[in-house]
């Protein structure tokens, strides 16, 4: 781990800062775009649900059908951002992403729900091969001195892309109801632009180009699993990050079904009853890069 970062760190001397800005704009568009696609794709379903019952089914299959791939394909991910360039990666994804945004544009246009739930599975796919990149270009981008506040504005750019992503998917479903072509157009747009600023991340080495794929991810995730628990503080975060993410997912969707059945609230209102739960979050990750005092 030692070693690791070390090389991480003679990457980061030598990159530029608008290597982790370029980054933070593709990890920003990625979950704006995401966000939208997802809440887009819930209201919709909701409108074509013929009952109360089947409208709560969507939403929790959107929940798990969101929360499937990365427990599939993580430790795909991290073998990806050990066996070639994280750029390469990340680029890579953001190609994927305009392919699965142009499906999505199919689905909305024609108002097709379980082509819009194939593209939530992909666009969760996306962001699980993209996670481990994401990460670990931090250390290669920026100085270990500046690696906390890396960390924090990251996270505070990913919440505040989540907040205003929800927000805005509120008003579009309400504002382009019957015209939800245009807001597959958007996320057409958005990848492209996203694709074009991963190309901006600074070109780094891979860590590891000989490292040999396994194709049970379980096990490599127990053995891996394993290595994480010999780092006592490592483990800890690794809990308490599950079950914050675990907590904040059971909130957003009982968000949605307060919102519609006890408050009679709008797609619009519920948007922003949505984001206001990753307000705190957005703002608290940046106080926690400067509250370390540059420490790890």
């Amino acid at each position: 781990m030692r070693q690791w970062y070390k090389h991480g760190g003679m990457a980061a001397r030598s990159a530029s800062p608008r290597g982790f800005w370029a980054l933070w704009v593709t990890q920003f568009q990625g979950a704006f775009s995401d966000n939208i696609h997802k809440s887009v794709a819930t209201f919709l379903a909701a409108a074509v649900a013929v009952s109360t019952a089947q409208r709560d089914q969507f939403a929790t299959l959107i929940g798990m059908l969101f929360a499937a791939p990365f427990i599939l394909f993580s430790m795909t991910g991290g073998w990806l951002a050990d066996r070639f360039s994280k750029r390469t990666v990340t680029v890579g994804v953001k190609l994927f992403e305009l392919a699965v945004m142009t499906v999505a544009a199919v689905g909305l246009a024609q108002r097709n729900v379980p082509l819009l739930l194939a593209c939530v599975f992909f666009m969760s796919l996306q962001s699980a091969l993209f996670g481990p990149a994401k990460y670990g270009l931090l250390p290669e981008l920026l100085t270990e001195s500046r690696l906390s506040w890396g960390n924090g504005v990251l996270q505070l750019g990913t919440n505040v892309a989540i907040v205003t992503g929800i927000a805005a998917a509120g008003f579009l479903a309400e504002a382009l109801r019957g015209r939800e072509v245009w807001i597959g157009a958007l996320l057409m747009g958005l990848a492209a632009l996203g694709t074009l600023t991963s190309v901006g991340i600074d070109r780094v080495p891979a860590a590891n180009p000989t490292k040999p794929f396994r194709a049970n991810f379980i096990g490599d995730f127990l053995a891996q699993l394993q290595v994480v628990r010999r780092d006592r503080v490592l483990w800890l975060a690794m809990l308490g990050e599950l079950y914050f993410s675990f907590l904040g997912s059971l909130l957003l969707l009982n968000i949605f079904i307060y919102g519609k059945d006890v408050l009679a609230a709008g797609d619009a209102q519920i948007g922003l009853l949505q984001a206001a739960v990753a307000i705190g979050i957005g703002v608290g990750s940046v106080a926690a890069g400067y509250l370390s005092g540059g420490k790890i």
